[in-house]
């Protein structure tokens, strides 16, 4: 359906895997899309999504305070664990520890700025477990949440979280169909992904009049991009793009690549 192969053969030797629906034809195209990788940063949708199920739930208000801690407790053995502001996209929050924010601001720097603080903090309120049984509930298949960002034990003894492009995907077409907690909730996650300040893969090639609600993730070896593209004059469609194999010193290659590939897709359906 769509011509990646020179993108492909591009990036040979790396893993690429890419899951499209689209919401206004029903059209889907799966390359590597169950191939489970470490999710980077786009597991943090699916933490947005449990702080907005708690809230109608009553669990908890998008106006409560949370105390700003950089303080940890590792899944594997109870063990201490703290962030590095220098490993962090966002670093304002390491100047404030022991000042409070709301949990509305937290997740807005979880997703616009891809904040590991917020994201760490946000997750000992509301819970890893929780997270997970509240993504099996909506039955979006090939996503684990099992823990926060950098905990490093956890990560050494393989107890992480794991994502596949067609999981990251279901998770999109749920939100674009505002299916996730409620209509007004799932608008609320979409204008936030709007804001994201990281603009180098999904919507990097695309003219400037397409709206894209996304996460990006990256580490070490892996880079990702998931969204919600919206054209102008049809339906959004949902685009997940996972990489393996890019090294740090390549991390430009690896942006292009996914924008390449975004931009085939967007001239193809347009």
């Amino acid at each position: 359906m769509f011509n990646l192969a020179p993108i492909l053969n591009e990036a040979k030797g790396k893993l690429i895997a890419v899951a499209f629906y689209d919401l206004e034809t029903g059209i889907e195209y799966a390359l590597n899309a169950d191939e489970p990788m470490h999710p980077a940063s786009t597991f943090k949708v699916h933490v947005m999504m449990e702080v907005l199920h708690q809230a109608r739930e009553g669990l908890l208000s998008l106006d409560d305070q949370l105390k700003i801690i950089n303080s940890f407790t590792s899944i594997a053995d109870g063990s201490k664990y703290s962030l590095l502001e220098s490993d962090d996209s966002e670093t304002t929050l390491y100047s404030r520890l022991g000042e409070r924010e709301t949990i509305a601001e937290l997740t807005r720097l979880m997703i616009v700025r891809s904040s590991n603080l917020a994201t760490n903090i946000l997750m000992e309120r509301v819970g890893a477990g929780n997270i997970n049984e509240f993504v099996q509930s909506l039955g979006i298949e090939g996503v684990i949440v099992r823990r926060g960002v950098e905990d490093n034990v956890a990560f050494r003894l393989g107890m992480n979280n794991s994502a596949t492009a067609n999981g990251l995907t279901q998770t999109m077409k749920l939100i674009a169909q505002r299916k996730v907690v409620s209509k007004e909730a799932s608008d609320w996650m979409i204008k936030l992904m709007l804001e994201q300040e990281f603009n180098e893969s999904i919507p990097a090639l695309l003219p400037k009049s397409v709206r894209v609600a996304h996460k990006t993730g990256w580490t070490s070896n892996v880079y990702h991009d998931t969204g919600i593209v919206f054209p102008e004059n049809r339906k959004p469609y949902v685009l997940s793009l996972m990489t393996r194999g890019f090294t740090e010193d390549h991390a430009d290659e690896a942006h292009n690549c996914m924008a390449q590939i975004s931009k085939i897709i967007y001239e193809k359906i347009k």
